[in-house]
Formats: structure tokens, C-alpha cells, sequence
């Protein structure tokens, strides 16, 4: 009976790990590192390649080191390179080269080259193993080759000269249906683009996106063909950075991890959490300087909320329409001041109409067509603050050269709760013989 319950759970293992990758990941991650080597090294590196290459790099490259050493290099020669140089990048150099060293020379020099490129450029997003042939080789030559590679997934081989310079490309599909003697010179076409190893992530994605290119070539500084940009590798690349984004802009270090240490949570938050403390003690001082209307008319504390929450809501949608504007470049410099018009106009027509729905609720709540009145200014007034800073925010810091997403939602928030409070008793102030 026992021997039976195990080989049921083992085929619903390899059924799993075979067929739902991406299931078998969530499910292995929440394992301890040897329990994950454990569990894959039961099957062939072939089976369980797709799931090394969609484990989290940290925690791959610990369940590696619980592998024997033939099957941890067989593992790392065959997953994609850009997932190999994930994982020994969470090592130090002395613990990369141990890995290094038992690569073919060739293949480790591959690596090292990935390795030393900024993580934001073409030259780290490439993948090396690029298909490369001579315009005089043979459509038979050709398909033997591919064949012998036993790779997926291929689209595209390039032409190079005898000095690797790229001069041209062809389809896969274009090999496969050309007669066996064709020469590739006869089939091939001009690249469309190329970029170079140096070159930011947003020029790739500028590329790929202009070209709608599956398969963007890397070139050096001598212009021979090193690699290519795959724009499914491009896309997780992406993915990664947004949801680092997303963590940068509430104040949380891109290093942290769900499961990473609370020590290292609390190092890596406590310094925003303290600078965000002082805005709020800004924001604070600003309701103090309209103490005595606050004393006199009580209502207005009920309502401070309400026109602060409305004009955060605001910047944040401004400032999230924005950020992913400058992240695609869909927003180029000269259509800055644009941006922030436009982020105004909808802000201010926005404001009219919430501004009306607030001050009849208010107007239903207090009697008060003076309070009504009040609120309904600043409203507005405060939503068209929150919109323009919103938009003007990251772009700013895009001026200066500052990652807008460290930063964004913190200044953000001090704008619009200092508008907000400001706008509203300031305004109450003023006419507060109407309340």
C-alpha cells in the first residue's frame, strides 16, 4: 500500500512538473533549499529545466549547492545563460568561480561577459547562444545544424561575415521550405536593427517595439554579432523591474524578498519610514496654523479626510499614468510641459464634478450652504494641485537624473495632504463668516 501511495505522488510530481511549471514553482519555493534539489533530482535535467529557470535566483542557487557537482553543471550548461548568471550572481566572486571553472572555457568567458554588463543594458539581457552562419552555407548544411542543436523555439539565424560582423538574417521557416542546395545568401534579408551591448533597456524596448521584432541582435564595439535580445527575456525583465517599482515607491529596498529576513526588512524600511514620519509632522503643522477656525467650527475636522483622501487619489493617479509613461518612453522630454497640462485639465474637471458630489453630501449632512461652498473650492483647488504634482514629480527627478520611483510616493504624499489641509481651512478662513 505504501509502495503504491509513492508512486502516485510521484507521478502527480511529474505530471506537475512536466506539464504546470509555473504551479510547480509557487508550490517549490515555499520548501526548504535541500527539499527543492531533493524533489528535482529525482527527474532528468531535461524535465525539470522550465522550473530551474522560474525558481527565484536566490533561492535557486541555494538548492543548486544541495546538488551533486555532475548534476549542478549539467543543470547550469542548460537552462538559459541569463538564468545561470541570475543565480551565481547571488554569490560572491570567490563562490562564482568555483561554478566558472568547471565550465568549458568558452562558455564560462559567455557568462563572465554577461556578468560585467550594467543590469540595465542590452549586454545583460542578451542571450549568447545566437545561431550564426556564413552567407555561403547551404540550406541542407543549415538544417542540420539546427537540428543537431535540438533547441526550440527558434525563429531567426543570422548571417555574419568571417569576421563575425553581421550582414543579414533569415527565417527558420524560410530554411525549412528553400530547396537543399539553396545558398543562404540567396534567402537572406537585411536587419532591420541591431543595438549595441551598451546600450539602456529603454533602446531595446524602443527597438522591439518599433521594429515589432521577436529576436533584437547584440552588437560589440566592433560591431560582430555577441548575442540577441529575445523579447520574451526582454518582458520578464520588465516584469522585474515593475513590480521593484512598486516596492521602491513605497519606501521598500529592491533587495527584499517576501520571505527575507525581518532584520533585513527592518534596516531596509526604517530610514523611509522615518522621513515619512517628518512629512506627516509637515502635513501636522499645517492643520496647527488654522488651530482657532478648527476650534471654532468642529465640522471641519470631520472633513479634513475627505479632501485629503480625494486629492491623493488624484496624484496617485497622475503620478502612476506618469511613471508608466517615462518606463515605456511614450513621454519624451519636449512633451513634459504637455503631460502636466493635460494631467491638470482632467484634475480640474474631475474636481468640478467630485467637488459637486461632496458639497451637495455636505450641504445633506450640515445644513451649511456656507460649509457646502467651502469644501467645494478646495476640493478642486486641491485636485488640481495633486494632478500637476503628480505628473511633475517623477519627471523632475527623471530631470536630475534620480530614479523617480525611490522617491515619488513619499514627496507625493506630503504635496497632497499639505494642499489638501491647506486649501481647505485656509479657504474656511477666509470666508468664515459664510460658516
Amino acid at each position: 500500500m505504501k509502495t503504491q501511495l509513492e508512486n502516485a505522488v510521484n507521478a502527480l510530481q511529474h505530471d506537475l512538473i512536466e506539464n504546470h511549471p509555473e504551479d510547480a514553482v509557487q508550490l517549490i519555493e515555499n520548501l526548504a533549499p535541500d527539499e527543492v534539489a531533493a524533489l528535482l533530482a529525482k527527474y532528468p535535467v531535461t524535465l525539470t529545466a522550465p522550473v530551474w529557470e522560474r525558481i527565484s535566483p536566490d533561492i535557486g542557487i541555494k538548492a543548486i549547492e544541495h546538488l551533486p557537482t555532475h548534476t549542478t553543471m549539467e543543470l547550469l550548461r542548460h537552462i538559459d545563460p541569463l538564468r545561470t548568471v541570475a543565480m551565481l550572481s547571488m554569490l560572491d566572486t570567490e563562490g562564482r568561480e568555483k561554478y566558472l571553472k568547471r565550465f568549458p572555457l568558452a562558455e564560462a568567458d559567455e557568462l563572465r561577459d554577461i556578468m560585467a554588463y550594467p543590469a540595465d543594458c542590452a549586454g545583460a539581457l542578451m542571450d549568447p547562444r545566437v545561431l550564426l552562419f556564413r552567407a555561403e552555407t547551404t540550406v541542407r548544411e543549415a538544417l542540420a545544424r539546427i537540428r543537431n542543436l535540438r533547441r526550440r523555439r527558434l525563429r531567426t539565424a543570422f548571417i555574419v561575415d568571417e569576421d563575425n560582423h553581421l550582414i543579414g538574417q533569415v527565417d527558420i521557416q524560410d530554411i525549412a521550405i528553400a530547396s537543399s542546395g539553396t545558398l543562404l545568401a540567396e534567402i537572406q534579408r537585411p536587419v532591420p536593427a541591431a543595438v549595441s551591448d551598451v546600450a539602456p533597456r529603454e533602446d531595446v524596448v524602443d527597438l522591439l517595439e518599433r521594429y515589432r521584432l521577436t529576436d533584437l541582435p547584440v552588437i560589440n564595439a566592433q560591431e560582430q554579432l555577441i548575442g540577441v535580445v529575445r523579447y520574451v527575456n526582454l518582458m520578464a525583465a520588465a516584469e522585474d523591474e515593475a513590480t521593484l517599482a512598486m516596492q521602491t515607491m513605497v519606501g521598500v529596498s529592491k533587495d527584499e524578498r517576501a520571505l527575507s529576513k525581518v532584520s533585513f526588512a527592518v534596516i531596509k524600511r526604517l530610514p523611509w519610514l522615518q522621513i515619512n514620519l517628518a512629512t506627516a509632522f509637515l502635513a501636522a503643522a499645517v492643520v496647527g496654523l488654522f488651530e482657532d477656525t478648527i476650534a471654532k467650527y468642529t465640522a471641519l475636522a470631520v472633513l479634513l479626510p475627505v479632501v485629503a483622501g480625494q486629492s491623493g487619489n488624484t496624484g496617485a493617479q497622475a503620478l502612476a499614468v506618469t511613471m508608466r509613461g517615462l518606463a515605456l518612453r511614450e513621454i519624451r522630454a519636449r512633451q513634459w510641459p504637455r503631460v502636466i497640462f493635460k494631467e491638470m485639465s482632467a484634475s480640474f474637471f474631475n474636481g468640478i464634478a467630485i467637488s459637486a458630489t461632496t458639497a451637495l453630501g455636505v450641504w445633506v449632512w450640515s445644513g451649511s450652504t456656507g460649509l457646502s461652498a467651502v469644501i467645494g473650492m478646495s476640493m478642486v483647488l486641491s485636485m488640481v494641485i495633486a494632478g500637476v504634482f503628480g505628473a511633475a514629480i517623477p519627471l523632475f527627478l527623471t530631470a536630475i537624473r534620480l530614479d523617480p520611483a525611490a522617491s515619488s510616493s513619499i514627496l507625493l504624499t506630503t504635496v497632497t495632504d499639505v494642499a489638501g489641509f491647506f486649501s481647505f481651512l485656509g479657504i474656511a478662513t477666509l470666508f468664515s463668516s459664510m460658516l
